[in-house]
């Protein structure tokens, strides 16, 4: 348990900014699972509009430091091959 006035106050700060990584992150995973379900479904047109939506979830989502660069580009480059298996 924080003891101190600053510490008390970083504490809360931190459940703070847990809750609003927690969002974040949750939002970059909701767009990826859009794409996978376009894929599934076989909508290429879909599949690449969820794709560009995906894709700026996910950079904000790194820009913020919440993910790391190549995890990021691990994902994007695997949901963009999906896609182009598709044609």
């Amino acid at each position: 348990m924080a003891n101190t006035l600053q510490a008390k106050r970083r504490a809360r700060q931190a459940v703070k900014h847990r809750a609003h990584n927690v969002a974040l992150r949750s939002k970059a995973r909701t767009h990826i699972k859009r794409v996978v379900q376009s894929i599934e479904r076989k909508d290429k047109a879909a599949a690449q509009d969820a794709y560009r939506e995906a894709v700026k979830a996910i950079d904000a989502v790194v820009g913020k430091g919440l993910l790391h660069r190549n995890t990021a580009a691990r994902h994007k480059s695997r949901l963009n091959t999906r896609i182009r298996a598709l044609s």
